[in-house]
């Protein structure tokens, strides 16, 4: 496990939000800059639906609402990699937006919106999450990108969607394709055992935190061939979330005890359970880089 000092690493994500931001105030107020020479031109779709036409034919007023995604990719770096960013919020809210800190690092960004809890069952949920997944599959090569590179994470109850779809073939399978089409899974401060409001809706009447490792938990799953690369990212255990740290080191040596070589576990140092995105941020583009390096051949002759 990687303990990391994060102050720099934080200043270093904040000042690329607030410069970001500044960035499209000022375009906003004025003709947009010329990019230098050679510079990567980024494009931003919105409200796309992810659910393909027929089963839209089929669904209520709230999924259409609800299973929308925003994409923002490079448009002129053909082959580029890209990170799905699952929103955290318990399974019950929360607010879908692409992480300002990558929107410059040559990725293709998406970032969906989901049917939360009580309204949707958490089947209903993991099939929005596979679903964007099958999307980004199936239409990141129209934009240039290549659906070889795609990687799956989200925070908290995003990073818990993301290791159970990107880890239990059962989600993907309808959608003709496995956890192993994905690139690698980034889950930060995901719960790894059943997440809390799963135990509550399928009727657990037990304390919070007591630990239930059933078919909804990623651990469950931790025995499962022919898994992605997995890089788990956690915050400092004397103000993280209770159980996060135990939990996600528990699934980390269990994943490498099971066979899985290609498994990274940080905590990071000075971070609590929602400012751990910020340091996950800075963390994620250079993971994308060394796994691709590693895992998938040269492209050229």
């Amino acid at each position: 496990m990687a303990r990391l000092p994060v102050i720099a690493l934080l200043t270093a994500a904040i000042v690329a939000a607030r410069l970001s931001v500044s960035t499209v105030h000022a375009q906003a107020s004025g003709a947009p800059a010329p990019a230098p020479a050679g510079a990567a031109i980024y494009k931003t779709e919105s409200g796309l639906p992810y659910y393909e036409a027929d089963a839209l034919a089929k669904a209520g007023d709230y999924q259409r609402t609800r299973c929308r995604l925003d994409l923002h990719y490079p448009a002129n770096r053909p082959g580029y990699p890209t990170l799905i960013w699952l929103h955290g919020g318990g399974l019950t809210g929360g607010r879908p937006g692409i992480p300002a800190p990558l929107r410059e690092k040559e990725l293709g960004l998406v970032s969906p919106g989901y049917r939360f809890s009580p309204e949707a069952t958490p089947e209903e949920i993991l099939e929005d999450a596979a679903a964007v997944v099958a999307w980004t599959v199936k239409h990141i090569s129209e934009r240039g990108g290549d659906p070889k590179k795609i990687f799956l994470s989200g925070h908290s109850a995003g990073g818990y969607l993301a290791a159970v779809v990107g880890m239990d073939p059962r989600w993907l399978a309808p959608h003709g394709l496995k956890p192993a089409d994905l690139a690698g899974l980034i889950p930060v401060s995901a719960q790894v055992s059943t997440h809390f409001q799963v135990k509550k809706v399928r009727g657990d009447t037990g304390p919070e935190y007591r630990v239930i490792v059933d078919e909804y938990a990623p651990l469950y799953h931790a025995s499962q061939k022919n898994l992605p690369p997995i890089c788990l990212i956690v915050g400092d255990r004397r103000i993280e979330y209770k159980n996060r740290i135990e939990e996600n080191d528990l699934f980390a040596t269990s994943l490498r005890n099971l066979g899985h070589t290609q498994v990274e576990f940080y905590e990071m140092g000075g971070l609590n359970h929602s400012t751990v995105r910020y340091g996950a941020w800075t963390i994620i583009p250079g993971y994308i880089k060394r796994i691709l390096e590693r895992n998938l051949p040269p492209s050229g002759p």
